[in-house]
């Protein structure tokens, strides 16, 4: 095959970087802190970055992603950083992917499959690994063709007479059998999930779901409210399965908090897709605590692409409050905390500042929820 989605290899791969910044593009991302934020990424999956490539473009090319010139240029600096694997920052066409890999002979993955590869890494429960495993085989199904052109039963002669199939029709009827039975399972999954809430809902105990960009502290700050013992690790994505846990309000009255996958800029439809079943969860919250990492330069974009995927999911119309988290960096000590709402363009009473490490500002945070849930 041409790429694997989740590499087994034991060796540090070489990942050169490239990015086409369009004049379409009107979500507030530079394409230094896009290609950064890519980094990141491609660390996160083991690679070492040796290189960064952009272009501006009014879209990128059909054929190749970049124009002829860049790709050349890009050629030319294998010699200089000696890459073994190059990484876009958009998801790419089929026919994109193969003319990259026959023109620069080297493995050509994007955005989307790297995050798949990330995913395929951290997924612990069962029903995180059916979702990874989905996603990728919807991914991977329309990059089939061409990839065992070689292994097709061409002209006739012996053994060729009859019907026949082809390795890759063969392929693809075996991705589209596993994907049907990937959604069977998931289905399922969705089935508990939905009796389950209905125990709930007949409880009537009150949910507060957290979102956020990945990276912004929603598991520390679980931990921190209900000694939940998450894994908390400073990485892209260190959690992908849903954790939910009871928590008394200062009225003394119960709710739930559930933590979620986290978001991320350009994240595929396709990943968020294969995700309905855990982010069902969101749909079925009374209130959304949007956690936000406000020491990042990136803050305001970052809340942005969260509070456009909660449109997308027709979440945006939900109560919500936006938790300011790791203010332990900004400020000295907990009787400094101030909201720093400017940046986020958002009135003061619908943010909270907080240390989820240090646990500052957890007790005002918990007065404006049982406020919103009353």
């Amino acid at each position: 095959m041409r790429q694997a989605l989740h590499t087994t290899q034991t060796e540090v791969e070489k990942a050169f970087l490239v990015g086409v910044e369009t004049r379409a593009s009107a979500d507030g991302w530079r394409i230094d802190s896009s290609l950064e934020e890519l980094s990141y990424l491609a660390q996160a999956a083991g690679a070492e970055v040796v290189g960064r490539l952009t272009q501006k473009l009014k879209k990128p090319s059909a054929t190749h992603y970049l124009g002829r010139g860049k790709l050349k240029e890009l050629l030319n600096l294998r010699e200089e950083c000696p890459y073994t694997v190059v990484i876009l920052n958009d998801e790419l066409s089929p026919r994109q992917q193969r003319n990259l890999e026959d023109a620069l002979e080297v493995k050509v993955i994007d955005r989307t499959a790297l995050i798949l590869d990330i995913f395929a890494k951290r997924a612990q429960t069962r029903e995180g690994q059916l979702q990874v495993e989905l996603a990728q085989h919807q991914y991977l199904l329309p990059r089939l063709a061409g990839q065992w052109s070689h292994l097709e039963r061409l002209g006739a002669g012996i053994g060729t007479r009859g019907p026949g199939e082809s390795q890759l029709e063969t392929d693809r009827r075996l991705i589209r059998n596993r994907i049907h039975r990937l959604q069977t399972q998931i289905e399922a999954v969705r089935r508990h999930r939905a009796l389950y809430r209905q125990k709930r809902r007949k409880s009537q105990i009150p949910i507060a779901a957290m979102v956020g960009y990945t990276n912004a502290g929603k598991s520390t700050l679980l931990n921190a409210l209900t000694q939940a013992g998450v894994l908390v690790e400073d990485k892209l994505f260190s959690t992908l399965d849903p954790v939910a846990r009871r928590l008394a309000l200062p009225d003394n009255r119960n709710f739930l908090l559930a933590d979620t996958v986290g978001f991320i800029h350009k994240l595929p439809l396709s990943i968020i897709a294969a995700f309905r079943a855990t982010l069902e969860e969101l749909a079925e919250a009374n209130l959304l605590l949007h956690i936000v990492d406000i020491t990042h330069h990136n803050a305001a974009e970052q809340f942005q692409t969260v509070e456009e995927i909660l449109a997308d999911l027709h979440l945006d119309k939900k109560p919500q409050i936006a938790v300011l988290n790791k203010m332990d960096l900004v400020v000295q000590s907990e009787n400094d905390l101030t909201e720093l709402t400017a940046p986020l363009k958002l009135p003061n009473d619908r943010a909270v500042p907080v240390s989820a490490l240090k646990g500052w500002g957890l007790d005002k945070l918990l007065d404006k929820i049982a406020a919103c849930l009353a």
